[in-house]
């Protein structure tokens, strides 16, 4: 993956066959023994398809979507596996984002997206993509996970994540499944090897495909771009600065990426066609930017879910953090959270039936009341663990407006994280209510839009968009750097 390694399933480790089988890599040409032929790749591939499908959502631009298949059916022309039925699709993710699946599933978020400059830019994206299925990454994983039996590793490490670091306290079970891709991505990241034969394979079919593989270079610079900033954002804010490639250890830096990608570009010599940046620009005029109404909206420290019509503010000092599966409200010392969910419609009718049949309890006891105006039980008690043991459970159930019904859980690393923390949950918690007009006025959603580059710069454009100077820079890639030229076609962000 190009940033951010998602496998959202474990690939059904224990449908494979024990033994394996031998094959000859494509892009090698060399024997390696798998647990995953050709025939299972494509088939694991298209179940898993329709779980990221569901997991995300596909970005409703019909032209978007057939220019991104366009170019990366070219580019899958162009690879050592052109024989295998390719499908690209753009996901309905803010995250900056790719990755793909066995079987030729290649996906970029419109996230992404936005930070690309033209269209060979982001063919270099897709064509690390390839590069991961070309040379049979994920089938080589696979084979790794079956062999040190990491399917149960997965599970075990899913929990140890949450009770550590999250203070789930009980919640594992009811969330685990969930978290799945949190737990995979875990115990499934491509090597700094894989890494950087993507990079090359990315560089290779640019070339074959008539784009200049040098614009690999710029898709690297666009990931330390983001390092930079984000680096930048956390000094600003007085919050720890993030590690660089804390993630995984084993992952190639971004300045490693950067100077094996210039070595590869440069075996490359051509005539190669244009960037493309003309069409590309036309094509991601009022893209989606951030998070959409659909997923839910954070706009400073409220939090807004249009189709839900609720909202909820976080306390002061307090992060807001809107994933696919949860919204969390997490401390400023961030040891403590109040994770908020959607209950599903078979966890029960009532209340008491939620929490018997979800949080399923050992022992508690619930208190009646309300939320600004919504019906709501606060539960105290404990449930027993996987450890045999008991552990504190507190939650608070509420119905809210066209009858969704939410848990709310209070989480903590240790009982003084909670008792310094429980002043904010509750404010958080009592915060919960229906939207109105003025609530709904800002969350409209927001979208890229193209612009002349002003005199006034960024400083300018800054005055008419929804981010901030900084974000334009670096939406812009000149974060850091230089302007662009007076006149030119740059990207600002507006609301809709």
């Amino acid at each position: 993956m190009i940033v951010k390694h998602m496998l959202p399933f474990v690939l059904a480790l224990g449908l494979l066959a024990g033994c394996g089988t031998t094959v000859v890599n494509p892009v090698t040409g060399q024997a390696e023994r798998t647990t995953m032929d050709e025939s299972a790749e494509l088939a694991e591939g298209q179940k898993a398809h329709a779980e990221v499908l569901k997991e995300y959502g596909v970005y409703q631009d019909t032209r978007l979507q057939a220019y991104v298949n366009e170019v990366g059916q070219k580019l899958a022309k162009q690879s050592h596996r052109a024989h295998i039925p390719w499908t690209f699709t753009v996901l309905d993710s803010p995250e900056i984002n790719a990755f793909a699946l066995p079987g030729g599933y290649v996906y970029v978020t419109r996230g992404i997206l936005a930070y690309m400059e033209n269209e060979a830019d982001m063919a270099g994206v897709i064509g690390h993509e390839i590069g991961h299925v070309t040379a049979r990454h994920g089938a080589q994983r696979a084979t790794r996970q079956q062999t040190a039996g990491l399917g149960v590793l997965a599970a075990t490490v899913l929990g140890a994540v949450l009770e550590s670091k999250a203070g789930v306290s009980g919640g594992t079970e009811m969330f685990g499944q969930m978290a799945q891709g949190v737990a995979a991505g875990y115990v499934a990241k491509y090597s700094r090897e894989q890494e950087l034969q993507a990079d090359a394979l990315g560089a290779e079919y640019l070339a074959r495909s008539q784009y200049d593989p040098r614009h690999m270079i710029d898709v690297i610079r666009v990931l330390k771009l983001q390092e930079a900033f984000a680096i930048d954002e956390a000094r600003a804010a007085g919050q720890p600065v993030p590690e660089r490639d804390s993630w995984l250890s084993s992952h190639p830096s971004n300045d490693q990426r950067l100077q094996s990608i210039r070595q590869n570009a440069a075996k490359y010599q051509g005539t190669y066609a244009s960037d493309g940046s003309q069409r590309f620009m036309q094509l991601i005029e009022g893209l989606r930017f951030g998070e959409s109404p659909e997923q839910g909206l954070t706009r400073g420290q409220n939090f807004y879910h249009p189709a839900m019509g609720i909202t909820m503010a976080a306390p002061t000092g307090w992060r807001i953090e809107n994933a696919a599966d949860a919204l969390t409200f997490t401390s400023p010392q961030g040891d403590a959270a109040l994770r908020v969910l959607a209950v599903p419609p078979n966890a029960g009718n009532t209340h008491d039936d939620i929490i018997r049949n979800a949080l399923q309890p050992s022992e508690g006891t619930t208190t009646r009341g309300q939320i600004n105006g919504f019906a709501a039980t606060h539960f105290v008690g404990a449930r027993k663990g996987g450890n045999g043991q008991s552990q504190a459970l507190e939650a608070t159930l509420v119905t809210g407006p066209k009858q969704n019904t939410f848990v709310m859980l209070y989480l903590s690393a240790d009982p003084a994280a909670r008792q310094r923390a429980m002043p904010g949950m509750m404010a958080a918690e009592k915060s919960f209510r229906a939207m109105n007009a003025a609530d709904r006025q800002a969350a409209r959603p927001w979208a890229v839009r193209l612009v002349p580059f002003p005199r006034g710069g960024f400083a300018e454009l800054a005055r008419q968009s929804v981010v901030s100077e900084k974000r334009l820079q670096l939406l812009n890639g000149t974060y850091g750097r230089a302007d662009p030229p007076l006149g030119q076609v740059v990207k600002v962000v507006t609301a809709e």
